[in-house]
């Protein structure tokens, strides 16, 4: 026979169940409640048989486990719920492009994943593309509105633009000639074509465009605490490898951005991609030895200039090298260095009967090729000049002076001889027509990186300086 509870021991133990409730509501740190956001953006968060899945919820589900968070997630698209983050109190909006026009909308944590963006073109269009400008003078690219490639290409002055609802809309649109390109990472390209039963190799990448780290990002009225306790689970779990883990279900890579970003651009004999496929040359070489000493294991990544000075310009724990010290950057980055002097010059073509003795007679030209956010592009710009070419790759710029598409180059002493070889050129078809400046180059890091890291390294340069180390890494390569 079942014994029933007497009325007082049968609100004692409603007090004791209400309490234990409470309790457990309030169990968590924190004494708001989160309002997490994300969109249907395959591989990274997505739907599948009504579940919430992909590297980001999987990621943010374990971070809330260990904190003690609610873990609920409204999935909305992707205008809304941007304008939504923006404007509601505690939202958190996720999978989410950090760059210069979103950086000071949020707070961020991460980065969590590292897309390559790429214009997309159907596979039979046999359109070549060697520069943004090829792809501003087309008809149509498709874009979705508020995506972080949106807001890029309009900053770069790109008016031919199709707003598209999805990607698969955008795909279709693509692949029907509707429009003429279309930007996406790899993984996200093939998810949309694949949801249309279409395959991957109906399209093809005309051209890389930029890197893009992944972030979560919060609305700004989220404490600073808060966010680093966040940060703080995201590198726990890069360090124990959780993330890679998810890097491989859900990208198909083992590879994800680490808790240092570590970046270089193909400018030999600094930096450079060698026969074997490795990172090579004096630069490299520094900066291997800096990581070993201090047992960092990053990764070092080769990109254009112009991408990797803009991650290092907006990203945390970022560095990029080797940088120029100009007046102009002295106050967007950390130093560390210097390690080496640079000369830059304007170059003609030799025999061109073009001169230069001053400026104001390179200002007078009709045409002087630049690398886009080379230090020289920056400081000609800052003096004035009209007649600047721009592109992110030097070796276009390279087959643009010896073939007369412009009257000179601006490029430093130390690298175009190498530019020039690895084009088809000798040294002695072109003429050093006027010193623009001399600069020393440095190891650069964001302003958000720890000036613990920073002051680390330029601890161990100087350590290397004194051994021995640098001299003979330098002697290596400038014998």
């Amino acid at each position: 026979m079942k014994r029933l509870l007497s009325p007082i021991t049968g609100l004692c133990l409603a007090v004791i169940l209400l309490f234990a409730k409470c309790e457990k509501e309030n169990d968590s740190r924190y004494s708001f409640q989160f309002h997490f956001i994300t969109e249907e953006y395959e591989p990274l968060n997505y739907t599948d048989n009504g579940k919430l899945t992909g590297l980001a919820p999987d990621l943010l589900q374990e971070i809330c486990k260990s904190l003690n968070i609610p873990f609920d997630v409204a999935v909305l698209p992707w205008s809304e719920g941007y304008r939504l983050a923006q404007e509601t109190d505690n939202a958190v909006l996720f999978s989410t492009a950090l760059n210069a026009e979103r950086k000071d909308l949020f707070k961020w944590a991460g980065p969590i994943a590292a897309l390559e963006w790429y214009f997309y073109a159907e596979a039979q269009n046999p359109l070549v593309l060697q520069s943004l400008d090829d792809a501003r003078k087309l008809g149509a690219i498709g874009v979705l509105q508020d995506y972080s490639m949106e807001q890029f290409l309009v900053q770069q002055g790109f008016t031919n633009l199709v707003y598209c609802t999805d990607h698969q809309d955008a795909f279709q649109k693509l692949l029907n000639g509707e429009i003429d390109l279309y930007p996406s990472d790899r993984i996200t390209a093939r998810a949309a074509l694949q949801a249309q039963n279409q395959s991957f190799y109906r399209v093809v990448e005309k051209k890389p465009i930029r890197t893009e780290m992944i972030y979560f990002a919060f609305n700004k009225g989220i404490p600073d605490a808060v966010v680093a306790d966040i940060q703080g689970e995201i590198d726990r779990l890069k360090d124990n490898g959780y993330l890679r883990k998810l890097s491989q279900t859900y990208l198909n890579t083992s590879d994800y951005p680490g808790t240092l970003q570590v970046y270089t651009e193909a400018y030999p004999p600094l930096t450079f991609i060698n026969s074997f496929g490795e990172i090579s040359g004096f630069g490299s070489d520094v900066v291997y030895e800096i990581m070993d000493r201090n047992k960092v294991f990053a990764r070092i990544k080769l990109s254009t200039w112009s991408n990797g000075y803009e991650l290092a310009l907006h990203n945390p724990n970022f560095c990029l090298f080797t940088m120029d010290r100009t007046e102009i950057r002295e106050n967007l980055f950390q130093w560390v260095g210097p390690i080496g002097t640079n000369a830059t010059f304007f170059y003609t073509r030799a025999g061109s009967g073009i001169t230069i003795s001053s400026l104001a007679d390179a200002m007078n030209l009709t045409a002087v090729g630049t690398v886009s956010s080379w230090y020289s592009d920056q400081v000609l710009r800052d003096l004035g000049f009209t007649n600047l070419v721009s592109e992110n790759e030097p070796g276009i710029m390279t087959k643009k002076l010896m073939e007369g598409d412009i009257d000179a180059f601006v490029c430093s002493a130390i690298t175009f001889p190498t530019i020039l070889k690895d084009q088809g050129y000798e040294y002695d078809q072109v003429t050093e027509s006027f010193t623009l400046m001399s600069s020393d180059f440095y190891i650069a890091f964001s302003k958000n990186t720890s000036a613990t890291i920073v002051n680390q390294w330029q601890s161990t340069l100087e350590a290397m300086q004194q051994d021995g180390t640098y001299d003979t890494i330098h002697q290596k390569w400038f014998p």
